[in-house]
């Protein structure tokens, strides 16, 4: 069976992992990539603020802010946004994921409007499209701003997904890319649970947020959805490798290590996910009314979702206050 093989003589389990996944490097840090030669790279408002707030990336902040003094916060904020997307893109061989600003997560049309600007910043510095994802919070207005951006050639990254309707949705709006938050779903259950929480019953393939993926990655492959599934947020390495085999997986700095760290020949990784050898026929397309009755009757999902766009919203809040300090 498929499910008992084993690559073995592959170095680290990160070299293993590689063999099985697109790993994917979760970091706003471009210092940091080139150690653990990902594919691509991941960024949000939250891991952009931590990275500028560091020493060693003070001084590009500051750069760009006194080159676009005479510019809004918002288009000073996307230059930023770039010129980190920009040195990501000289260390990983394929794309980098920058986010629109989360306090558009309900309005399309300022969504679609600020993801082409961003788009539009990466093409005057020479980067194909192919090599850019725009983050969207996956709401229902998200997800809509995904369809038009799609049909224009702007491939999109739904993130903060919890909800399998998100996922729905965005399958039906031939969305590029999803991020399924797996540890943000261990959070809340493990919260949830309180004392009765058990971590040995509730880890590895029996993880909350593992399910949630491998439910999302079977229901695409069977049904023939090209969307590809990017699990994200972990907690541990035992949630990376019960996902082994997801179409990506994207992985702090400090977990990488981790798996660098740690020799394949004596802990080997066991591929968990693979797309099955038959497809079905795609079911209806899942319509507003159904995805908000879903998402609602999802209290994991409404509560993450809300708090993550609010956690972003806050971030790019102060991420503003910063540059105006600049200025």
């Amino acid at each position: 069976m498929w499910s008992q093989n084993f690559e073995k003589d592959m170095g680290t389990q990160l070299d293993q992992l590689k063999t099985m996944t697109t790993v994917v490097a979760d970091t706003g840090d471009f210092k940091q990539l080139a150690q653990f030669k990902p594919q691509d790279a991941t960024t949000n408002p939250s891991l952009i603020l931590k990275a500028v707030q560091k020493p060693e990336y003070a001084p590009l902040l500051a750069e760009v802010v006194s080159a676009y003094r005479q510019a809004s916060s918002a288009e000073i904020v996307d230059q930023v946004l770039v010129r980190f997307g920009l040195e990501i893109l000289k260390v990983v061989p394929g794309r980098v994921s920058t986010e629109v600003d989360a306090r558009l997560s309900f309005d399309t049309q300022a969504t679609v409007a600020r993801a082409r600007s961003i788009m539009a910043l990466y093409e005057a510095a020479g980067v194909a499209r192919e090599r850019v994802l725009i983050k969207v919070a996956a709401t229902w207005e998200g997800i809509q701003a995904a369809r038009v951006l799609e049909q224009e050639g702007i491939r999109c990254n739904l993130t903060l997904l919890f909800a399998f309707a998100q996922a729905q949705a965005c399958g039906d709006a031939g969305v590029r890319l999803i991020s399924p938050f797996v540890g943000r779903i261990y959070d809340w259950y493990k919260k949830s649970a309180g004392s009765q929480w058990d971590e040995g019953a509730n880890a590895g393939l029996n993880d909350p947020g593992v399910k949630s993926v491998t439910r999302i990655y079977q229901y695409y492959k069977q049904h023939g959805i090209t969307t590809e599934v990017m699990g994200a947020s972990f907690r541990n390495v035992g949630q990376i490798l019960a996902l082994a085999g997801c179409d990506l997986l994207t992985i702090s700095p400090e977990l990488l290590a981790q798996l660098q760290a740690t020799d394949a020949q004596a802990h080997p990784v066991q591929r968990h996910l693979q797309a099955p050898s038959s497809v079905q026929a795609k079911p209806a397309p899942l319509g507003e009314a159904a995805f908000r009755y879903a998402l609602n009757e999802d209290a994991m999902a409404t509560e993450k979702l809300a708090e993550g766009i609010r956690a972003f919203a806050a971030d790019a809040i102060k991420l503003d206050a910063m540059i105006e300090a600049l200025r």
